[in-house]
C-alpha cells in the first residue's frame, strides 16, 4: 500500500515513507551522495524534499523528484534563507547575552530560538504548494498555523525527533551510514509535517484527496 499525504500520521507510515519502493530508496541514496557536496548538496536535498511534497499535493506520486536541479537548488536556498531569517533574532540575542553576561538576555535568546524552531514547519508545507516565497517570510503567520495544527502538529514533532535519534545509528556503519540515515530523517520529518498542514489547510488537490479538498491549480516548476 502506497504511503502518501492521505496516509495516517503514524510512526510506522512516516518511518517507511522514504523507503517504501525501489525508486524512493534510489532517490534517498542519491541524496546521501549529494550530501558530500558542501552546502550545495544540503540545499539540493532540501529542494528535493519540497518537490516530493509538491508532487503529492498536486495529485502525483512523490517520485521521481530529482529533476530540474536548478529549481531544487532555488527552492532549497529560499527556504534556507527563511531559516536564517527566523533564527536571526535569537542568535543576536544570544551574542548580546554572552557579551553582557546577562541571564535575562539568555532567557530571551532561548525563547526566540525555540519559537523559530517551532515556527519553521508552519511555512514549509505552504511553500511546497506553490513555491511562493511570501509564505516563508511571515513568522507570525507561521506561528499561528503551528498552533492551529493542534495535537497532530506535536505528534509530527514526536515522530521527527524519534527519527533524528534513530538516524545516529548510521554512525555505527563506519560513519558513512549516517549520510543515508540523515537524509532518511529529514524526509521523515518533512513528510510528517506535510501530512499535518496539507490536511489542516486543505492544500491537497481534490484528485489527491478523494475529491473532498479545495482544488488548487498545480504549479509545476519550470
Amino acid at each position: 500500500m502506497q504511503i502518501d499525504l492521505n496516509s495516517e500520521l503514524s510512526f510506522r507510515n512516516c518511518f517507511r515513507y522514504p523507503l517504501q519502493n525501489k525508486l524512493a530508496r534510489r532517490e534517498l541514496a542519491l541524496g546521501a551522495v549529494l550530501v558530500l557536496v558542501p552546502l550545495i548538496g544540503w540545499l539540493l536535498n532540501m529542494g528535493h524534499r519540497i518537490q516530493m511534497v509538491h508532487n503529492m499535493q498536486t495529485g502525483r506520486e512523490a517520485w521521481p523528484a530529482w529533476r530540474d536541479y536548478s529549481h531544487l537548488l532555488r527552492s532549497g536556498t529560499v527556504t534556507f534563507l527563511g531559516m536564517i531569517y527566523y533564527y536571526l533574532p535569537g542568535s543576536i540575542a544570544l551574542l548580546l547575552a554572552r557579551h553582557f553576561s546577562s541571564g535575562g538576555l539568555y532567557l530571551v535568546a532561548t525563547l526566540l530560538l525555540l519559537a523559530a524552531t517551532i515556527a519553521i514547519p508552519g511555512y514549509m508545507t505552504h511553500y511546497c504548494r506553490n513555491f511562493n516565497a511570501a509564505e516563508i517570510f511571515s513568522p507570525f503567520r507561521a506561528l499561528r498555523r503551528v498552533f492551529e495544527g493542534g495535537p497532530a502538529y506535536w505528534k509530527a514533532w514526536a515522530i521527527a525527533l524519534s527519527a533524528l535519534i534513530f538516524s545516529f545509528f548510521g554512525l555505527l556503519l563506519a560513519g558513512v551510514g549516517f549520510l543515508f540515515t540523515s537524509v532518511w530523517f529529514w524526509q521523515v520529518a518533512g513528510f510528517s509535517f506535510a501530512c499535518v498542514f496539507s490536511h489542516k489547510f486543505r492544500l491537497l488537490d481534490a484528485a489527491a484527496d478523494g475529491g473532498d479538498s479545495v482544488v488548487n491549480p498545480p504549479i509545476a516548476p519550470r
